[in-house]
């Protein structure tokens, strides 16, 4: 089991808690993050799987 401060960022100054991850579409539950190979959110529980686009540096129009 996962322990609670790898899930949550605590803001003690304002009182607010937030979710690290993502919530799955599917089913609801907190999706993992994963880097490499491409990085992405996984549902363990469903399978479901949403790939991050990389931003690509200086990809505003030039001319």
């Amino acid at each position: 089991m996962a322990s609670v401060h790898k899930l949550y960022e605590f803001d003690y100054s304002s009182g607010t808690i937030k979710l690290k991850n993502r919530k799955c579409p599917r089913c609801g539950s907190v999706m993992a993050h994963h880097k490499q190979p491409e990085e992405r959110y996984h549902c363990g529980k469903c399978g479901y799987t949403e790939f991050v686009r990389a931003r690509r540096k200086g990809s505003r129009g030039k001319g």
